[in-house]
């Protein structure tokens, strides 16, 4: 950075860190800040920063702490056994990388199973079975009854266009086939734009009197690996069975309805819902030196598909956040703020772990200073996304200069993540970790979101940025200045 725009940056963070409480949130920005004190410096952080980073690469365990729990609890929906283990294991892991504090904060989640069939087979003209196509069911779904579901396809691309078409959809079988958008430079706003027909898919569909309903996979991967992830029925609905199609599978089928033929398969599916089981949240801290009520949170969610290792979602976020916190205690660091863990649970299929961490913290969280998610996997370190004030964020844009040597400098508007979403009510600023996307969606919900596919290197970047930004933002002189709260925020 030159001495000009340091200079600048210095006067804008000055500016941003004398305000200090949720009062003067509201109080427009100025470019020059003018204070009776001098501006806190950034510069004395650098050298940290950079050897936290350095640390990471050289000495770090981030790939190692992500192979444990893959190879202990690869399959980790919640309310599995799975789930369980990884409580256990992020309990462990925390104590044994010295954590102090460490508690099970309990969560109740929902158990959906996926069952041993699942089936769709393409039918001949006299009914019987022939191609057999790829698919996953979609989490929450119920299943078909025996024999499956036998119907004609019909595809759409528009909750719009199943509605012009409502008549034709009846007793058919609807696949919604809308790509995620190939033209956005951002995979996720992409992701953003195609879910809602995996979301509502099946509601829409029993609207217009379908008997279920298919969705393309959530990907611009063109392959035969099925893409699954959360639905859920509206309350006036019939439930319909629903399921996710490979984008090859689905664009077999599309291509033969454009054709002009009658195409029907049979769809099987055996999952089922379940009673509601026991969970946790599991908690640990660096505890503060100087001011240690205040906290920093970071996290990613424990709870994964039951498909492939969730090894990018979210194993590589569990992975970043009791990584960053081993390395601020490995460089002998001893934060003014505390710096708290949380390993979420139920992020996929209910978010059950961000509503107890919400409602369980809701006296202390005027005290929380800031709250980082890593749940976007373990790619290269690209920089972070905000919901933070102006002020706020002009003060994380001049820290995160300091991560260039993480390729972790840039800051950009946007959200922090499901998980830490919730604390947004309370004005808490929320810091979303953000690598490169470009492949994320290759494996995110599927069996092929396996170890092999992080690096280990771009994932001890990512651990080494978010250490380091934890680190200055527990050792500010002055907190970043709150968000105002939203009018439908929450009571107490």
């Amino acid at each position: 950075m030159n001495l000009a725009r340091r200079a600048a940056v210095l006067a804008i963070l000055a500016g941003a860190l004398s305000c200090t409480s949720a009062s003067t949130v509201s109080t427009p920005p100025v470019s020059v800040p003018q204070l009776a004190a001098p501006a806190p410096e950034l510069e004395p952080y650098r050298a940290d920063v950079e050897a936290l980073v350095r640390e990471a690469l050289v000495n770090g365990q981030s790939y190692a702490l992500l192979s444990d729990l893959c190879r202990t609890a690869p399959k980790r929906l919640s309310a599995s056994a799975g789930a369980a283990r990884a409580v256990e294991w992020g309990e462990r892991t925390m104590r044994a990388i010295g954590l102090s504090n460490v508690r099970l904060e309990p969560v109740l989640v929902p158990h959906w199973e996926r069952g041993e069939t699942e089936s769709l087979r393409v039918l001949d003209a006299a009914g019987l079975p022939q191609e057999r196509l790829s698919l996953l069911a979609l989490g929450g779904s119920v299943a078909t009854p025996p024999g499956g579901v036998s119907a004609e396809v019909m595809v759409v691309t528009s909750f719009e266009e199943l509605r012009a078409r409502a008549a034709q959809a009846r007793g058919k079988i609807v696949l919604f086939n809308r790509p995620m958008d190939p033209a956005q430079h951002d995979c996720f706003a992409a992701y953003g734009g195609a879910v809602d027909q995996r979301s509502r898919g099946a509601s829409e569909a029993s609207r217009v009197g379908a008997r279920a309903a298919l969705v393309r996979s959530m990907t611009m991967a063109l392959d035969d690996h099925p893409h699954t992830g959360a639905m859920r029925y509206d309350i006036d609905v019939e439930p319909l069975p629903a399921a996710a199609l490979s984008t090859l599978a689905a664009d077999r089928l599309a291509a033969r309805v454009a054709a002009g033929e009658r195409v029907s398969v049979n769809l099987q599916l055996s999952c089922r819902t379940l009673p509601d089981v026991l969970s946790h949240n599991v908690v640990g801290e660096i505890p503060g030196t100087g001011v240690e009520r205040e906290i920093v949170v970071v996290g990613g969610h424990l709870d994964a598909w039951d498909v492939g290792h969730g090894a990018h979602d979210d194993g590589a976020g569990c992975a970043h956040s009791l990584e960053a916190a081993r390395l601020i205690l490995a460089r002998g660091h001893r934060p003014r703020r505390t710096i708290r863990v949380v390993l979420f649970m139920n992020e996929e299929n209910g978010a059950r772990g961000a509503e107890a961490y919400y409602k369980g913290h809701i006296d202390e969280l005027e005290r929380h200073v800031l709250a980082l998610e890593s749940d976007a996997g373990g790619f290269t370190p690209r920089g972070f996304a905000t919901n933070a004030n102006p002020r706020a964020f002009e003060s994380l844009r001049a820290i995160v200069e300091l991560l260039d040597a993480a390729s972790a400098n840039a800051l950009r508007v946007g959200g922090g993540g499901v998980d830490i979403g919730p604390l947004a009510n309370a004005g808490v600023p929320l810091v979303g970790f953000r690598p490169d996307d470009e492949r994320y969606f290759d494996h995110h919900h599927c069996e092929r979101d396996t170890l092999d596919s992080v690096h280990p290197r771009e994932l001890a970047l990512g651990s080494g940025a978010i250490a380091g930004l934890l680190h200055v933002i527990a050792n500010l002189p002055q907190p970043l200045p709150r968000n105002p709260q939203p009018d439908s925020a929450p009571s107490r």
